[in-house]
């Protein structure tokens, strides 16, 4: 149904696809919302015509076949024209048009931001990544010498050097929960972060989805265990948000932190911040302003002359989002990574480091090659077939992350399995 009425649009001329030809627009986005609408979001997930037309809106290279979106997602054209087009807009006069004209956009992105994400407005302040966003709250939370924080080494390296930095300054001390990863024990998971919960428990740092090998923690039991000790939860959401489909107070936090350059295609320099609304004033804010103990979640965003073009085209990046749908998009990313990794796993010289079960992973997978350090197969497939992975080399995990994105195609990975045909069996 869907690809027939995808092809009358063609056909009555309401959506062009011809190459050169500008489609990406409100009417754009509103023909791919309607063309999806009551799709069950797995009948949707194999549908390549759909997922096709989602591929047109991006201006990716057609020589590189990129996967590593888990490190910086390129965004849809129409974000990248927003960006263009704010820019100049400022550019006519800055100091007015940026700070009287533009600034004023904040409120009605913050508003829909928060509407998306399943909370309140006043959670929600926009930043640049979510290192900024994180570190927010590690730096501005009240801790005192001997205080403790449960994390675990997979944690993300700018979290990490954050809160050794804390230890390093305050005093507070870090117990790290063990992890073997990857894992289908949710249960044993939840209990390596109880096993180091102690009294002087304050806070319990949990990432979502790992970013080594894409691995999904349980949050909210882990939250829930904390909450029974009195601790706080610090969420890091830069793999999550946008990427599986889950409203932010679900989780069961007090704190969280991600990027919108990632698994929203938002522009590249753009992330946010949530606090629950009775813990605002408790935190200092990274940069300071006259008011730091203010119960007002702006106080989070004074830095200072900012890109008001990239700020305001994130909102263009959400109704992108919301045109394909939360559902639909992880059933699809999830579909692209077993697509691959299925067979990855079968092949002898291969070693899976992510889980296939939908509750553990969904894009971002994890693969090493027997006999080979993750540099050397990050080089074989970039200079033998063009595909841009990331090498990773952490704690127990020695190979490459594959991390694919809604434009990505299935011959794009057809090409990845013959390249991990060529590893496997070498």
């Amino acid at each position: 149904m869907i690809r027939r009425n995808f092809l009358g649009v063609l056909a009555g001329g309401s959506l062009s696809l011809q190459p050169g030809l500008k489609l990406l627009s409100d009417d754009y986005l509103n023909e791919i919302a309607s063309l999806s609408a009551g799709a069950p979001a797995g009948e949707l997930a194999t549908d390549e015509d759909y997922w096709a037309q989602i591929g047109q809106a991006y201006t990716t290279s057609p020589q590189i076949i990129n996967l590593n979106n888990g490190g910086v997602s390129p965004s849809p054209r129409i974000v990248q024209d927003a960006v263009e087009r704010y820019g100049k807009y400022a550019n006519e006069a800055p100091s007015y048009y940026m700070w009287r004209i533009m600034d004023q956009g904040r409120e009605p992105l913050r508003e829909n931001l928060a509407a998306y994400a399943g909370c309140s407005a006043e959670e929600i302040a926009i930043n640049r990544n979510a290192t900024e966003a994180l570190d927010t709250v590690i730096m501005g939370l009240p801790l005192d010498k001997g205080d403790e924080v449960v994390m675990t080494r997979y944690d993300y390296p700018n979290m990490l050097h954050a809160w050794r930095q804390r230890e390093l300054r305050d005093g507070i001390k870090i117990r790290y929960a063990d992890l073997d990863l990857p894992s289908e024990n949710e249960e044993q998971i939840v209990q390596s972060f109880i096993a180091r919960m102690t009294p002087r428990t304050r806070v319990v740092h949990i990432t979502h989805i790992i970013n080594w090998n894409g691995q999904i923690l349980p949050v909210r039991k882990i939250a829930e265990e904390a909450r029974k000790r009195g601790a706080e939860v610090v969420i890091d959401a830069a793999h999550s948000f946008a990427h599986l489909d889950y409203k932010i107070p679900d989780l069961g936090g007090d704190y969280l932190g991600t990027s919108l350059h990632k698994w929203l295609s938002a522009p590249i320099g753009s992330g946010m911040l949530w606090i629950k609304r009775e813990k605002i004033s408790k935190i200092f804010p990274l940069i300071p302003n006259d008011n730091p103990r203010s119960e007002n979640i702006r106080k989070f965003e004074n830095l200072g002359t900012r890109s008001f073009p990239i700020e305001q085209a994130i909102g263009v990046a959400l109704k992108f989002q919301e045109a394909i749908g939360n559902q639909r998009k992880e059933a699809r990313l999830r579909y692209l990574k077993n697509y691959w990794a299925e067979e990855a796993a079968r092949l002898p010289k291969i070693r899976l480091n992510t889980s296939l079960d939908p509750r553990y992973s969904c894009a971002l997978a994890h693969l090493g090659v027997e006999g080979k350090e993750a540099a050397e197969v990050e080089s074989f497939l970039f200079s033998r077939y063009k595909i841009h992975t990331s090498p990773i080399k952490w704690e127990a995990l020695n190979g490459v992350r594959i991390t694919p994105h809604v434009y990505t195609t299935l011959k794009d990975l057809d090409r990845l399995k013959e390249a991990l045909y060529q590893l496997g069996h070498g």
